[in-house]
């Protein structure tokens, strides 16, 4: 079953848009009603206990500007997601909730090495998630509804195992698009865990030809884009809102430092979460997000919901924002949604035939 996403009106055009969702975490995105069942059948306790309530007990934990509370909505989440029939179920949930949101390609990212407490293997955990995953698709597509999803597999930053979970991706990838891995991305504490702690692992995956994308510049700043584009071989940037701060803005005009004119210039994309980054006090309002202000120096900006439990949100409701309180246009959301196919990690043929028969021809036939 297919929920309306959240945040917008069941009847805005908006939701009729072809939309590309590339930041997007499967941890982040739970159904409160799947959390309401999974933890009572394995005797977790949650805050709240009825699905509005808990709804409303993430939302107002993340934003409560407590970071501790707000690390405490994903110990939840990633509780019930401890078997495998569990990490099914909220795999294939979250495709559909995908194809609610007129996403018709999503890259689910999550770390595999938090969902090993109840015995299960790597390797397994990854499995689970796959066919979770090709079930929503397959769903989707018996209700006559399209959509593409692929794995990012994430490692934790804060841990030592990097290069476990890189191999990981690596012996999935190489499995072939069956496999459902498509890239490698590292999360968790930016401030005091740099990229280039991980070395090795981007190493290992670069030599193995695995695209990469890092969280940088969401909570820590430009040195972290730094090493993470020039060091680490990232393909696109997790977030990369506070490259603002290597600019000088002033009446519209940017004066840019190196690092930032090497982003613009190698239209490197930003995965940019305008709700989720006033959760972590990056923009102050959606008005003042540095989204808009990337837009119109050129910078390859893409729209996501990073985790839509948490933010209470969808791509859907991130674009209406961008519309009604930062003055986008459907031309905007158009070039936002083309930079995000553009950026997928597909092949190229695959990427341009969506861009060429879902994404041009979807814009064309709405008006918001």
């Amino acid at each position: 079953m297919m929920n309306v996403p959240a945040g917008v009106a069941s009847d805005d055009p908006i939701l009729q848009l072809p939309k590309v969702s590339l930041h997007d975490h499967l941890d982040g995105g739970l159904r409160p009603s799947t959390m309401l069942e999974l933890a009572d059948s394995i005797g977790h306790t949650l805050p709240a206990s009825d699905a509005e309530s808990l709804r409303r007990w993430f939302s107002e934990s993340a934003n409560s500007g407590d970071l501790v509370r707000y690390l405490e909505t994903f110990s939840h989440t990633v509780a019930v997601m401890q078997s495998e029939d569990n990490l099914r179920r909220v795999a294939k949930e979250w495709v559909l909730d995908q194809v609610a949101d007129g996403v018709f390609y999503a890259e689910a990212r999550w770390a595999p090495e938090q969902h090993l407490e109840g015995g299960l293997e790597l390797d397994a955990v990854v499995e689970a998630v796959q066919d979770g995953l090709e079930a929503g698709v397959s769903e989707a597509a018996a209700e006559g509804k399209y959509i593409r999803v692929g794995q990012l597999i994430t490692a934790m930053r804060q841990a030592d195992n990097s290069l476990a979970i890189a191999e990981l991706a690596i012996r999935h990838r190489e499995k072939g698009a069956d496999s459902g891995v498509i890239g490698f991305d590292i999360a968790g504490p930016e401030n005091g865990f740099p990229p280039s702690a991980h070395l090795s692992a981007f190493n290992a995956l670069h030599q193995a030809y695995v695209p990469v994308t890092i969280h940088a510049g969401e909570a820590a700043g430009k040195e972290s884009i730094h090493e993470a584009v020039t060091i680490c071989h990232a393909q696109r940037l997790g977030h990369g809102a506070r490259i603002v701060e290597d600019m000088d803005i002033v009446d519209g005009q940017g004066q840019l430092g190196s690092l930032a004119a090497w982003v613009l210039d190698q239209q490197i994309p930003l995965e940019l979460c305008p709700s989720s980054n006033l959760q972590t006090d990056i923009g102050g309002t959606i008005a003042s997000h540095p989204i808009t202000g990337l837009k119109d120096l050129g910078f390859a900006v893409t729209i996501n919901p990073d985790n839509r439990l948490m933010s209470g949100t969808s791509v859907s409701r991130e674009m209406r924002l961008l519309v009604d309180e930062a003055g986008w246009n459907q031309t905007d959301l158009e070039w936002a949604t083309v930079n995000a196919i553009t950026a997928a990690f597909l092949p190229l043929d695959v990427r341009e035939r969506m861009l060429d028969e879902i994404l041009i021809p979807g814009f064309a036939r709405v008006t918001i």
